[in-house]
């Protein structure tokens, strides 16, 4: 789709640009940290793959195409639907031409960027947002059938900056944000259930301070399925200290076929 002047503006306001650079500057700045993680989202895809011998392949999170292994998956199936909020510049030049890929540019989450957007954006430090409870946490329907589904290191991705952005504008505890993250989370599921599915996500993040303490956050809220076949790794995510310098972080991983 092509996005009206407002909506671009208003991704900006959420920072979904400066996002999207945040994510090939971290992976640059890693010095090659990552290619182990993207190698196993890689395999596991083709594993996926090779399970299902889907004809068509919807995945929700192309992102930089890092962890996508697009040439085996060009190949293996007739048609690739590579959806993200934003594709980068240089991932149009790179699949641009390629007959059987499309890049579709739409909110994954069925909406949910747009309706913070109308319900905070008018609030500001002097005049906050006292609940959450008149936001709608919507589902995404795709208008076709997607075929095999990836959701590829995204899904505790979803609310990041929509949470970001309703934090900034009101003094709502921090209890009923895990809880509107949660339902994001399982809503993103739920979708994943109906559909012959891959499901790549982190699930905990294990930060190594400077001082030497040991700090195990949970990213994942919601509740995984069962899975057909699971693999689980970790993610050097942040080992050159690029926080900062003051901690590294490693990202706990699963992969589900579902």
């Amino acid at each position: 789709m092509t996005y009206s002047a407002t909506y671009r503006r208003m991704l900006g306001k959420m920072d979904y640009y400066n996002y999207q650079d945040m994510i090939i500057r971290r992976h640059l700045f890693q010095n090659g940290g990552w290619e182990s993680h993207n190698e196993h989202s890689r395999r596991f895809i083709i594993k996926a793959m090779d399970h299902y011998k889907p004809e068509k392949i919807t995945v929700l999170g192309s992102g930089w195409l890092l962890d996508l292994p697009l040439a085996e998956m060009i190949e293996r199936t007739k048609k690739i639907c590579l959806l993200d909020i934003v594709h980068p510049p240089e991932v149009k030049k790179q699949v641009g031409t390629i007959k059987n890929v499309e890049l579709i540019e739409f909110d994954i989450t069925g909406g949910l960027i747009e309706e913070v957007w109308k319900k905070a954006g008018r609030y500001s430090i002097l005049r906050n947002l006292k609940s959450l409870d008149c936001i709608t946490i919507p589902e995404y329907i795709p208008d076709e059938d997607p075929g095999m589904v990836i959701s590829l290191n995204i899904l505790t991705q979803l609310e990041s900056l929509p949470v970001k952005y309703l934090k900034k504008r009101s003094n709502i505890k921090e209890e009923e944000f895990v809880v509107f993250s949660s339902e994001i989370q399982k809503k993103h599921i739920d979708f994943l259930n109906r559909s012959k599915s891959v499901l790549i996500t982190d699930y905990e993040e294990v930060i190594t301070h400077k001082s030497g303490i040991i700090e195990t956050i949970p990213t994942l809220q919601a509740v995984l399925p069962e899975g057909k076949f699971s693999e689980k790794w970790s993610w050097d995510f942040d080992m050159a200290g690029a926080d900062y310098f003051t901690s590294k972080s490693i990202l706990n991983v699963v992969a589900l076929i579902i």
